[in-house]
C-alpha cells in the first residue's frame, strides 16, 4: 500500500480537502485505484450532532455514516464509495481503546496515548485503506490521508505521532507527504515566512514533507518559489503553486500542469505498480471528460439563477453538497450557475418590520430566480419563510425542488393551502397542532440524537400510474426503483397520504413497504418535486444527480434535452456545432 498524507499549516481552511481530492483524481487518471481517509482530531464520535453553521454540512455515506464534508469531496472527485470508517475521529479512537481496556484486551497494562492510542490509529488506517472502493473489488493501490486542522494544534498530536510511525511501518517508497501552506500578500509582496515556519513546525513534530502546496490568491512568482525551496531545503519541483481559479474543478488541471504525478511517481515508485489495462483506459477517459467539462464552464455564457432558501446560509459549507450538485447539473447543461443565497427568515412577515431592506431583497431574489430550492434542516427557525417561498413556486409555476425538510414543508404547504386542513402542522415544528401532516418515524429513538436517524442508502420504488413523472423520465422507462442516501427523523404521515394524493400532490415514489413517502410531484407544473432523500450526496462531477439535473434543466428551459441526453448515456447535453 502506498500512502499520501495531506497536512496543513499556517491556517486552517486553505483547501486541503480539494488538494487531497485533486491528487487522488490525478492518480486515478493514471490507472491506479485510489481510496481516501480523513482524520479529524475532534472528540465527537462523528459529525452528526455538530451545528452546520459551525462545522459545515454533515455528509452521509451508503452505510449511514455521518461524516465530515471532505468525504464528499473525495467521493465526488474519485467516483468512489466510502464507508463510515473512512472518517477517523479522536472520539472513535478513544471509544475503541476504552472498550478494549474494559474487556481486558491490554493484559493489565497502563493504557496510554503512546503506544495504545497511536497504534490504534495506525491499525485503523491500515485496515480501512484495504477496503475496495469501486466495482472492481480490488484492494486500492494508493490511500490519500488528509489530516484535519493545522499541524501544531494540541489535539492533532496523537495523529501526527501515529502517522510518523506509519511512515516507518509503510517502508521506503511507500509514503509521501504534501503539506499545504498559505502564502499571504502584504503590500503587493508574496510573503514566505509563514510557510517557512509551517515547514519547521511539521518537521519538529516528526514528519518531513516531500511537497509543499502553496495556496495563494495569484500565481506564485518564480522568486517566491525559489525562496521557499531554498529556505525549506527542497527542489523547486517540490513546491507546487495552487492559486485561486475560476472553479475548484480547475485545481486538478493546475496540479497536472506542474507534473505532480511525475513527482509522486518518483517518491512512491508508482511505475512498479501493476495496472489493469481496462482501468488505465478508464482513467484516461475520465480525465478527458473532466478536462472537457471544467474547461467548458469557462465558455458557458447562459446564466441560470437558483434561489437557495435555507436556514444555515450564514455558512456556505452548510450546503456544500447541494451547491456542488447544482454545479454538476450546470456543467451537464453547459450553463453558468448563479446561486443566490436567501436566508428564509428574511422572507417572514416579521422581517418586513424589523429589517425591511433584507425582506425586500430576499423576496426580490425569490421572485426573479429561474428556480427555487429548499434544502434540508432541523428545527422550527425560519421554516415559515420556507413555506412562503414554496407557495410562491407552486402558484407561480416556478421550478421547485424540496429536499428532506424541503419536501416535508412542501407537503405541509399543500395540506394547508390547497386542502385547507384545519390546524395542520408538523410534529417536529408544531407539536401542538390538531392535525400532523409530518410525523415522527416510529422506529427512531427520540431521546438519543447521535446516529439514530434513518441513515444511509435506501430504495425508492416508482409507483404504478406515475409514468408521466418528469423526474421518473430522467431514469428511463425501464427503471422501476432507485437508491439514494437518507438522513431524517420525520416523514409524511402515512394516514394522510391517500387524502393528499386525491388532492393532486402525487407520491411518485415510496419505500419498499409502500408506507413511507419518498418522492412527491405535481403533474400540472413545469417542475415541482420533493424528495425525502438527499440526492446531493450521490452527485458526481462526471455523473450528476438526476434529481438536481432535472430541476436545474427545468429552470434553464432544457429539461427535454437533458432527459434525452441522459437516456442516451451522454456525459452532457450535445452542443450545437
Amino acid at each position: 500500500m502506498k500512502y499520501v498524507l495531506v497536512s496543513g499549516g499556517v491556517i486552517s481552511g486553505v483547501g486541503k480537502g480539494i488538494i487531497a481530492s485533486s491528487t487522488g483524481l490525478l492518480l486515478k487518471s493514471a490507472g491506479l485505484t485510489v481510496t481516501s481517509i480523513k482524520c479529524d482530531p475532534y472528540i465527537n464520535i462523528d459529525a452528526g450532532t455538530m451545528s452546520p453553521i459551525e462545522h459545515g454540512e454533515v455528509y452521509v455515506t451508503d452505510d449511514g455514516g455521518e461524516m465530515d464534508l471532505d468525504l464528499g469531496n473525495y467521493e465526488r472527485y474519485l467516483l468512489t464509495t466510502l464507508t463510515r470508517d473512512h472518517n477517523i475521529t479522536t472520539g472513535k479512537i478513544y471509544q475503541q481503546v476504552i472498550e478494549r481496556e474494559r474487556v481486558g484486551r491490554y493484559l493489565g497494562k497502563t493504557v496510554q496515548v503512546v503506544p495504545h492510542i497511536t497504534n490504534a490509529i495506525q491499525d485503523w488506517i491500515e485496515r480501512v485503506a484495504k477496503i475496495p472502493v469501486d466495482e472492481s473489488g480490488r484492494e486500492p493501490d494508493v490511500c490519500i490521508i488528509e489530516l484535519g486542522g493545522t499541524v501544531g494544534d494540541i489535539e492533532s498530536a496523537p495523529f501526527i505521532h501515529a502517522i510518523s510511525q506509519l511512515q516507518r511501518r509503510a517502508g521506503k517508497n511507500n509514503f509521501a507527504q504534501i503539506h499545504v501552506s498559505y502564502v499571504p500578500v502584504i503590500h503587493d509582496e508574496q510573503k514566505t515566512k509563514p510557510t517557512q515556519r509551517a515547514i519547521s513546525d511539521v518537521r519538529s513534530a516528526g514528519l518531513n514533507p516531500d511537497l509543499i502546496a502553496c495556496r495563494c490568491e495569484l500565481p506564485l512568482e518564480e522568486s517566491t518559489v525559489q525562496k521557499i525551496a531554498n529556505m525549506c531545503s527542497m527542489d523547486t519541483k517540490q513546491v507546487v503553486a495552487v492559486h485561486n481559479v475560476s472553479t475548484t474543478y480547475h485545481v486538478p488541471l493546475l496540479l497536472e500542469k506542474q507534473k505532480l504525478i511525475g513527482t509522486l511517481g518518483e517518491l512512491l515508485d508508482l511505475p512498479s505498480i501493476t495496472r489493469d489495462a481496462q482501468t488505465v483506459e478508464q482513467g484516461k477517459l475520465m480525465w478527458k471528460d473532466w478536462v472537457d467539462l471544467a474547461r467548458g464552464q469557462d465558455h458557458s455564457h447562459d446564466t441560470v439563477s437558483i434561489a437557495l432558501v435555507g436556514k444555515y446560509t450564514a455558512l456556505k459549507d452548510a450546503y456544500i453538497s447541494v451547491s456542488k450538485a447544482l454545479e454538476h447539473a450546470a456543467m451537464y447543461c453547459h450553463k453558468k450557475l448563479e446561486l443566490i443565497w436567501v436566508d428564509a427568515g428574511h422572507l417572514e412577515e416579521e422581517a418586513s418590520e424589523t429589517n425591511p431592506a433584507e425582506f425586500h431583497k430576499a423576496w426580490h431574489a425569490v421572485c426573479t430566480a429561474d428556480g427555487l430550492l429548499v434544502p434540508g434542516g432541523f428545527g422550527t427557525r425560519n421554516t415559515a419563510g420556507m413555506i412562503q417561498a414554496i407557495t410562491w413556486a407552486r402558484t407561480k409555476k416556478r421550478p421547485f425542488l424540496g429536499v428532506c425538510l424541503g419536501m416535508q414543508l412542501a407537503v405541509l404547504e399543500y395540506a394547508r393551502n390547497v386542502m385547507n386542513i384545519e390546524d395542520c402542522g408538523s410534529e417536529e415544528l408544531h407539536p401542538q397542532a390538531k392535525n400532523h401532516a409530518i410525523v415522527y418515524m416510529p422506529e427512531v429513538d427520540k431521546d438519543k440524537l447521535g446516529g439514530t436517524m434513518r441513515l444511509g442508502k435506501h430504495a425508492s420504488i416508482f409507483q404504478p400510474g406515475t409514468e408521466w413523472s418528469r423526474l421518473r423520465a430522467l431514469y428511463g422507462s425501464d427503471v422501476s426503483q432507485i437508491s439514494e442516501r437518507h438522513r431524517h427523523r420525520y416523514e409524511v404521515n402515512p394516514e394522510m397520504a391517500d387524502e393528499i394524493e386525491k388532492a393532486g400532490l402525487t407520491f411518485v415514489g415510496k419505500d419498499t413497504t409502500g408506507q413511507r413517502m419518498e418522492i412527491v410531484e405535481i403533474k400540472d407544473h413545469p417542475w415541482f418535486v420533493g424528495v425525502q432523500f438527499h440526492p446531493e450526496y450521490l452527485s458526481r462531477v462526471l455523473a450528476p444527480s438526476r434529481t438536481f439535473l432535472g430541476f436545474f434543466a427545468a429552470a434553464a428551459g432544457c429539461l427535454e434535452e437533458a432527459t434525452a441526453a441522459l437516456n442516451k448515456g451522454l456525459r452532457s447535453i450535445p452542443t450545437q456545432q
